[in-house]
């Protein structure tokens, strides 16, 4: 006789007394009371309690699916409101407790920095700044698309201004941002800080943009410049349109920027360029730097400071697959240099420097703002290999005889 192999299902085996009298909860409802970590019998099972909200920690195990929970910096991103979206750009409102911040770093000349803003509009293909997104667990390429606005940032600029020990210690605006980006128009948090600092004495401040929005603010800096020292930077890396256009896709034209730093020296504001970064093979050629020195001097720049590019991996992420498309022939180049390390061979940096410190003796330009001790210059990829010698008295007074006289701009190479 063949023997059966089959399993009896429910309908041929009739439920016991027992069963009837207590049905046993489903496998739904157990599995439930497991993840819950809540089971009240202490029947065998396949699945762990999970542990509850006071078992946290990186050895904490967690339920399926689920994300470790967000801190710090990144919890408040994750819980930032949207406040607006256009351009392809989102705008959120970021909740903060300071707006100054203490650096410790020996290789920057300032001690504290202020970034009114998170993400940059601007969109520079070579921005080392994109890491800073990381830090709120988001990928680098939002850098542009999603923007942070700091919330309150007059009011907490005050309470740091007033709290904080920075007697005699340099405050640096835009290290990693730019304070005078689209969303400063319609947010405004550049100019509440910069009001706060009005409101004091005895500061040195510094400000470093691409910016001409900067000139919106022209009086305030008077103010701040009566009592203070204070002193602008204007970025640029070409005087060539459609090179700026590239690498800078949101930024405003080169000479909208010159312009910018011949009507800050009018209105008696230290003002200078910074030619940073010099990207080799593409910004680098002697006569392009000398049209962008020869510019500044025209404009009246008091200073011409320049560094070689600083590519950290987050930046490399966007900048080389532009190299490929953009610039096929310096791609290689670019990741056997930036490969191995985030800065470009000493080698080629020294030629760098020494080419700028010729620029700067040909038309008689400062390295930093002669004024304002341990003045910014910028951030890390506005102050890697820069020359920080003070400017001579000659060099002033002649800066300022060029600013006394209606000037004319540089003509723009195409």
């Amino acid at each position: 006789m063949a023997t059966a192999t089959t399993v009896p299902t429910a309908s041929q085996n009739p439920p016991s007394r027992r069963e009837e009298r207590a049905p046993r909860a489903s496998n739904a409802v157990r599995l439930t009371r497991v993840l819950r970590g809540r089971r009240n019998d202490s029947a065998p099972t396949l699945f762990p309690d999970v542990p509850s909200p006071r078992d946290s920690g990186p050895d904490a195990l967690l339920p399926p699916g689920s994300a470790p929970e967000r801190v710090g910096i990144a919890r408040l991103a994750l819980s930032s409101p949207l406040a607006d979206a256009k351009r392809g750009t989102e705008y959120f409102l970021l909740p903060v407790r300071s707006i100054l911040n203490h650096c410790d770093s020996e290789r920057v000349p300032f001690s504290w920095t202020v970034n009114p803003y998170r993400g940059c509009e601007f969109g520079c293909q070579y921005c080392y700044a994109r890491y800073t997104h990381e830090f709120m667990e988001l990928d680098g390429a939002d850098f542009e698309r999603k923007i942070y606005v700091k919330q309150e940032a007059g009011r907490l600029a005050g309470h740091d201004l007033a709290v904080k020990k920075i007697e005699g210690e340099h405050i640096a605006i835009g290290t990693a941002t730019d304070p005078y980006q689209p969303a400063e128009r319609e947010y405004g948090a550049t100019r509440a800080i910069l009001e706060q600092m009005a409101a004091r004495g005895g500061l040195s401040v510094s400000i470093t943009t691409k910016s001409d929005q900067v000139l919106r603010d022209v009086e305030l800096l008077r103010r701040i410049a009566a009592q203070s020292s204070i002193s602008v930077n204007l970025s640029i890396t070409t005087l060539r349109t459609r090179l700026a256009r590239m690498l800078e896709p949101r930024a405003p034209r080169p000479d909208l920027r010159l312009n910018a730093v011949r009507e800050l020296r009018r209105a008696g504001i230290s003002a200078g360029v910074f030619a940073m970064p010099v990207l080799p093979g593409i910004t680098d050629r002697e006569e392009d730097l000398d049209a962008l020195a020869s510019a500044a001097s025209d404009a009246g720049a008091q200073w011409f400071a320049a560094s070689v590019l600083f590519l950290m991996p987050s930046a490399q992420k966007q900048f080389f697959p532009f190299l490929d498309a953009k610039f096929p022939k310096l791609a290689r180049r670019y990741r056997e240099w930036f490969s191995r390390s985030n800065y470009a061979p000493e080698a080629y940096r020294k030629e760098i420097s020494a080419r700028i410190a010729a620029l700067r003796k040909k038309y008689d330009l400062g390295s930093r703002p002669a004024d304002a001790a341990g003045s910014s210059e910028g951030s890390r990829q506005l102050s890697l290999g820069l020359e920080c010698t003070v400017a001579g008295q000659s060099q002033r007074k002649t800066a300022e005889a060029r600013v006394a006289q209606p000037v004319n701009p540089a003509p723009l190479k195409e």
